[in-house]
């Protein structure tokens, strides 16, 4: 393993993670206005700026974690494709872990639930590209 293009890879996988997933809730307002209807599920916009530290703090550590399994299943090859098919996966894993777990086990609208299928997969396969794109096996 490189560790000096994982480092990389993480950073640009964070770079990647929060500029898709802003993209995603601004390009997607209908998102935002069906989680509103779920007022007793969300917690309020205020209450999530107070956990922002925490986010934060995991984000890098997820996205790390990430990077090191890429890195463990790199085979060689396009950096981009690699990446693409490990983001895929990684979106897949997502939705059916969480996507899918949280609308079955919350109250909320079948609607919502495809919307963050739909913006996480995208999210998590756009993280995955740059990583495949910034990491490179060591020599």
């Amino acid at each position: 393993m490189n560790y000096g293009r994982i480092a990389l890879a993480t950073v640009g996988g964070m770079v990647a993670h929060f500029v898709a997933g802003f993209a995603m809730l601004m390009l997607v307002p209908q998102m935002i206005d069906e989680g509103r209807k779920h007022s007793a599920i969300f917690r309020p916009r205020e209450r999530m700026m107070a956990g922002m530290p925490a986010l934060m703090a995991a984000t890098p550590v997820a996205i790390l974690a990430l990077a090191v399994l890429h890195a463990m299943v790199h085979r060689g090859g396009s950096g981009l494709a690699q990446g693409a098919r490990f983001g895929a996966l990684i979106g897949v894993f997502v939705i059916c872990a969480f996507v899918v777990h949280n609308c079955v086990n919350l109250n909320i609208s079948a609607s919502l639930m495809l919307m963050q299928a739909v913006a996480y997969f995208v999210e998590w396969t756009v993280v995955g590209t740059v990583m495949g794109l910034l990491y490179e096996p060591a020599v």
